[in-house]
């Protein structure tokens, strides 16, 4: 029986791509195929940025409100489909179901907050600048903006930016992952049965010459875009080539540093998830572990323990703590990070090399694996691993630390556990990432605060969700005034 095949959808219309070049998408688990998509082309995107430019002048004159009741529709017809979403996000990228949940979950709450929109797009406007002169400004949308999404996120992250364009009154391309394309495809098809007008939100697969097809359109105005910072790099110098706008968020190696008094016991539950949740395959992950004081070898001691007693297996079993990583090729390239740390001379007390899984043979599995007396300059603790692996850097002090966390080349986030206020104080303020967490393993904001790191976690000027996202969206049109 042939695998069912991925199609695009532009001006409210499911169609196949113009393309002959067709991937393949996995079930990480059983590491069997589950359906094919093409790689869309520059035509592909066009059709789509077309269909968004003819829909935006009308979109456009679409009272606010009018807009934001397509979102609360939207949002109650994702609550009716939530579970089902959450099983196809977990069946082609892998991650324990409860996290898919929380994935989804986080998705709607974009959806609700950017109902906010007559609060939040609001202008301004000062009186008698001078005599008799008025001025005003107004936020107007600007026409089409896409999203260039990752496979980590494959639900949530297009949703960090989407609802906030449309009820801004600008249209949308989206470009999910070629690795997890059913996901989108599945709320894709709630958004149509939503009715949103036609050309208002698109959809085009593909890999990269739909990334190119977005970069070089002379009718996009901007793009949201989350991944590697190699590639935030590119899109960042791209956009900037064709003067279009531009967030692109890229990648991370988060420090999680650990205190003396901190209450362990308390915190193992939140570090296990923030080290091991999804796989390691998020930006907001720790990475480095950084014990201080004279529990350093009980805190290690405990983490080693509980990282022991997850159970590896199909996401889709409830009692599962973690799936496989996404694909055969990102298996190969973390026990590649493994076998280096070895070389390097770091400490292995936990190897999760040999995964097995008993019903799943031919799954993308890697335990969980901790490294300790690993040094600032390893490429362990230096480079993006986007797995579940640990390194643990002993550190005399929370001054060291600060410093190990200053000099990495990334500054998405980073979290401290302790009792001491001042303690905290200090951290929060002298580290140089965007996203800090104070007892919390994984700092990851609300979708009514910004999202996105510093460095080169993040190129661009505007972060993702919050308030500030309609900065991005919008073109500030000012207005000077007179009467006679």
């Amino acid at each position: 029986m042939p695998l069912p095949m991925i199609k695009n959808y532009i001006d409210g219309e499911w169609v196949g791509s113009t393309s002959t070049t067709i991937g393949d998408v996995w079930n990480p688990v059983r590491g069997e195929k589950i359906a094919t998509v093409a790689y869309g082309t520059a035509d592909d995107v066009n059709m789509a940025v077309q269909a968004a430019k003819a829909a935006f002048p009308e979109w456009r004159m679409t009272p606010p409100l009018a807009r934001a009741r397509y979102l609360f529709r939207l949002k109650e017809a994702f609550e009716e489909n939530f579970e089902e979403i959450a099983r196809t996000l977990t069946t082609e990228q892998g991650k324990a179901i409860d996290e898919a949940r929380g994935e989804v979950r986080r998705m709607i709450e974009n959806v609700e907050h950017a109902t906010g929109v007559t609060t939040l797009m609001c202008g301004y406007t000062l009186e008698d600048i001078a005599k008799g002169i008025d001025c005003h400004g107004h936020r107007q949308p600007m026409g089409v903006f896409a999203v260039i999404a990752p496979y980590n996120f494959p639900a949530m992250v297009p949703w960090w930016f989407l609802p906030y364009a449309i009820v801004s009154g600008n249209t949308y391309v989206v470009k999910p992952s070629e690795q997890v394309p059913m996901t989108q495809t599945r709320i894709f098809e709630i958004v149509d049965e939503v009715g949103f007008p036609e050309g208002v939100v698109n959809m085009v697969h593909g890999s990269r010459d739909v990334v190119n097809g977005l970069l070089d359109h002379p009718d996009i105005e901007g793009i949201s875009f989350v991944g590697s910072t190699p590639t935030a790099k590119y899109i960042y110098r791209r956009c900037g080539e064709t003067g279009k706008r531009v967030q692109a968020l890229g990648g991370a190696k988060n420090i999680v540093t650990i205190m003396s008094d901190a209450n362990i016991d308390q915190a193992m539950p939140s570090l296990i998830t923030s080290y091991f949740g999804c796989s390691g395959q998020r930006c907001l992950s720790g990475s480095i572990m950084a014990p201080l004081g004279d529990k350093a070898d009980e805190i290690v001691e405990k983490f080693v323990n509980a990282a022991k007693t997850m159970k590896i297996g199909n996401s889709l079993e409830e009692d599962v703590s973690m799936g496989p990583v996404i694909s055969a090729a990102h298996r190969e390239r973390v026990l590649g990070y493994i076998e280096k740390g070895i070389a390097e001379g770091a400490t292995l007390l936990l190897d999760g090399r040999d995964c097995m899984v008993g019903e799943y043979p031919n799954g993308f599995f890697v335990g969980p694996t901790i490294f300790d007396n690993v040094t600032p300059d390893m490429t362990i603790a230096t480079e993006e691993i986007f797995g579940p692996v640990v390194s643990i850097i002993r550190a005399k002090d929370l001054d060291e630390v600060i410093g190990v966390v200053n000099t990495r080349n990334y500054a998405n986030a980073s979290c401290i556990y302790t009792q001491n206020g001042a303690m905290a104080r200090k951290y929060k303020y002298e580290v140089k990432p965007s996203m800090v967490g104070i007892n919390i393993g994984i700092a990851a904001p609300m979708s009514f605060f910004p999202f996105g790191g510093a460095g080169n976690s993040m190129f661009g000027d505007v972060k993702g969700h919050g308030q500030e996202i309609f900065q991005f969206f919008t073109d500030t049109k000012v207005v000077i005034e007179r009467w006679f």
